[in-house]
């Protein structure tokens, strides 16, 4: 199993990077997850949103990458399933995107299926929190332990 990508960083992110990096000729699936700013939340409007990672954050996300790729996935044919990851940390605008999760494997279902797996665990897993300012002045953190 290939994690061709995983990055955390502040310059905006490329989904056509993800997609080729992920990308080869024993890919007949490729599943794309793209997470972008939204304009509210908690029937609030976002004003402002800024995330943040932990030092460590980086090596946790190749671990979690690494330890979806290694699950068994339905068929592979032989090939290796691809997967990259990218987060972006930093202030944000509405409509930037803040992640990109690629899966490619032979058929659809295992391409489906770790990029679900993939982006969940990200989220649950890798330390980044999102400081979120709303319009009416109130504030709150996402995803702090």
């Amino acid at each position: 199993m290939a994690v061709v990508l995983s990055e955390i960083g502040t310059a905006p992110l490329d989904v056509g990077a993800v997609l080729a990096a992920v990308s080869s000729p024993h890919a007949g699936g490729i599943a794309l997850f793209v997470g972008t700013v939204r304009d509210h939340d908690h029937a609030s409007a976002v004003a402002e949103l800024e995330y943040t990672a932990h030092p460590g954050a980086a090596a946790e996300l190749r671990r979690v990458c690494e330890e979806v790729a290694a699950r068994a996935w339905p068929d592979l044919d032989g090939h290796e399933l691809r997967l990259a990851a990218i987060h972006r940390i930093g202030p944000l605008q509405i409509g930037d995107l803040a992640v990109v999760v690629a899966a490619a494997a032979p058929h659809r279902e295992a391409a489906f299926l770790a990029c679900r797996a993939l982006i969940d665990e990200l989220k649950e897993k890798v330390p980044i929190w999102k400081h979120q300012r709303f319009a009416d002045g109130s504030q709150e953190w996402v995803g702090c332990p």
